[in-house]
């Protein structure tokens, strides 16, 4: 596939999914051995095709904590320009990057300045890891912002604090956040440039008027932040298992997650 036009520009959201899933039975996407990344693919594509989607105009991308790169994996499919940054990656991980032509770099975006230019990319994308974030969301994300050319798009998702799922567990006594005692209690810190980090946890989870405040506080303008339905792609009789998170979904506010998309200003 031409890297200098995007095959997608054309395609609807649902196209884009039969295409990635087409993608994933090649083997294209990721390890169909790795069940860690079968699992992820099933409870994330829905999330990666409305990115993609969005994203349809956005020539080169960067995804700030990439992980197993599969969004990336499926945006280089599709014809966009890929970048990848990340805490660390993995050997394998690293392997695929290469032979799919992306350029991955290790950073930490909390303490480190981005190896880009001013205005580099269309777009930039931040999945499911401004929860992880020790510190204050403000630097990392105006450092997306300065990568970002303008009228760029930046994209974010995250955990929805106040979902059906959360209150549940509040209702029942229970806290929101992960284990208290390995992760909080005896959480031991990441020191990186003599700053503490503790990465292997959710620091913050969001309402969504927070992600919006946090978008306005970086100068973003066009902020549109919504909840997204908890699609996980099942087949056969395991289709049975969504009817529940079909129901929590009537009302958008239960729902596991936020996206939020926002553009660059001139």
């Amino acid at each position: 596939m031409k890297r200098d036009s995007l095959a997608v520009h054309g395609l609807s959201k649902k196209q884009i999914y039969s295409k990635a899933l087409a993608l994933r039975e090649q083997g294209r996407l990721f390890n169909p051995k790795n069940a860690g990344h079968a699992d992820t693919f099933k409870g994330s594509v829905d999330r990666f095709c409305e990115i993609a989607y969005r994203l349809r105009h956005s020539k080169k991308v960067l995804d700030v904590g990439a992980g197993s790169g599969i969004l990336l994996f499926l945006l280089a499919e599709l014809g966009h320009e890929c970048y990848g940054a990340d805490v660390y990656t993995t050997a394998e991980t690293a392997e695929v990057y290469t032979a799919k032509g992306i350029r991955s770099i290790t950073c930490n975006i909390e303490a480190d300045s981005l190896p880009f230019p001013d205005c580099f990319f269309d777009a930039v994308v931040c999945c499911q890891a401004l929860e992880h974030f020790t510190h204050s969301h403000l630097g990392p994300v105006k450092e997306m912002g300065r990568v970002l050319r303008a009228g760029g798009i930046i994209e974010a998702d995250v955990p929805n604090a106040v979902c059906f799922h959360n209150r549940s567990r509040i209702i029942r006594g229970k806290h929101i956040t992960w284990d208290y005692k390995q992760h909080y209690l005896y959480a031991k810190p990441v020191i990186y440039k003599g700053l503490s980090f503790y990465p292997d946890r959710h620091n913050r989870e969001f309402t969504r008027d927070e992600l919006h405040l946090l978008f306005d506080e970086c100068g973003f303008k066009n902020v549109d932040v919504y909840f997204l339905k908890s699609r996980r792609h099942r087949v056969g009789l395991e289709k049975v298992k969504s009817l529940g998170s079909a129901l929590r979904d009537l009302v958008p506010s239960l729902r596991k997650t936020l996206i939020a998309f926002a553009e660059k200003g001139g």
